[in-house]
């Protein structure tokens, strides 16, 4: 399988590989400020009333760091940390297991909290309230609850999807931070540290090449570090330069704003093919052969947040900097295709206005409803 550098998910090898980079405390910890700040005061008083500290829920895109909060809490904490995850605790007993093993103050770590069965989920409530759970011995009805008490731990829940966590689990979190994407400057001195403790001589535009196109993601700076650092081995380069990096990342089809192959062949399907719009989902994944599912999940969230593409009732539109990046003039008409185009329930005049009456065909409407298509 192709590798994609700039996919934010790992595989269990890179996640192993990742631990020798991660920072061990709060102070090393680079970005995040907003929440870095704070959890540190929450931990420090935490600490002072010798007390462990109140379930905290990470939330936010997946490579900015989730799993590192997690882990410098239990160093902060001076606490052992249990790492589980979602998917892995689909019974209401399996969760039992976990929390009647913890330990007074353990940090339990799980990652992907959204993915949990929801029997385990209100298991969870109990528990994170009142540091219990009730234990079910029997069938039908010789049922019978036995309340098992629990040692004082902390929760840590990692999310990238935090509206699906049902809004009682929600509020039992004490602390809720948000990541953000980093800016190329936290990224500059991301690659500076992970390049020193990977041993790699490389000068500072080198690194800043890196950065830039990192797109605001720590994971993926550090593996495009291993990526330029392979390739200037591989051609006998004892310091890594800005040519070296340029030279692997184009080898990569990893563009100066960090867009990739896929990323690039939904701009141009979408500007050259489509005439920029609008323009479905499905059909723009049958254009560059990916599916649907491969377009929303990688490609579409950089190119929206980059400003590249919007996303329409109608479908998928290319914006001016969209046309500009792929070195083509926009339409002077460009402007106005939001608010002129077909089935825009604002313009009276509009043959494909949802709300017309008189429209008993609307064909248009059929194919390209937000439900189906878009």
């Amino acid at each position: 399988m192709e590798e994609n550098l700039v996919d934010p998910t790992a595989d269990d090898f890179e996640r192993n590989q990742e631990l020798a980079l991660r920072p061990k405390s709060l102070s090393e910890f680079v970005g995040q400020r907003r929440v870095a700040g704070q959890l540190d005061l929450l931990l420090k008083a935490a600490k002072s009333r010798k007390l462990p500290a109140d379930h905290v829920l990470l939330a936010g895109p997946p490579g900015l760091g989730k799993t590192t909060l997690a882990m410098i809490i239990a160093e902060e904490m001076s606490a052992p940390i249990r790492i589980s995850s979602g998917p892995a605790i689909q019974h209401a007993g399996d969760l039992a297991s976990i929390l009647s093993s913890l330990s007074q103050g353990e940090i339990l770590f799980l990652d992907e909290i959204h993915r949990m069965s929801r029997p385990a989920q209100e298991l969870l409530y109990l528990a994170m309230e009142d540091f219990r759970v009730d234990v079910i011995v029997g069938k039908g009805a010789g049922a019978t609850a036995i309340p098992l008490d629990l040692p004082h731990f902390t929760l840590v829940g990692a999310t990238t999807r935090a509206g699906l966590l049902p809004s009682p689990l929600r509020d039992r979190f004490g602390f809720t931070a948000q990541l953000d994407f980093y800016e190329n400057s936290e990224l500059d001195k991301i690659v500076a540290r992970s390049a020193q403790m990977m041993e790699i001589d490389i000068d500072q535009d080198a690194i800043c090449e890196i950065g830039s196109r990192s797109r605001g993601t720590p994971r993926v700076a550090n593996r495009l570090l291993r990526r330029v650092r392979d390739y200037a081995q591989v051609h006998s380069k004892s310091k890594v330069g800005t040519a070296q990096a340029k030279a692997a990342l184009e080898m990569y089809e990893v563009d100066p704003l960090g867009l990739d192959r896929l990323d690039r062949g939904v701009l141009d399907a979408l500007v050259k093919r489509f005439n920029g719009g609008p323009v479905g989902i499905s059909t723009l994944a049958m254009a560059i052969g990916e599916e649907a599912e491969t377009i929303e999940s990688l490609a579409e969230p950089f190119l929206v947040r980059m400003g590249f593409i919007s996303r329409t009732p109608r479908g998928r539109i290319a914006t001016p900097a969209g046309y500009t990046h792929l070195g083509l003039t926009p339409p002077p008409d460009l402007a106005n295709n939001s608010l002129n185009s077909p089935g825009n329930p604002g313009n009276p005049g509009n043959p494909g206005n949802p709300g017309n009456p008189g429209n008993p065909g609307n064909m248009n409407g059929l194919f390209d409803s937000p439900a189906s298509d878009a």
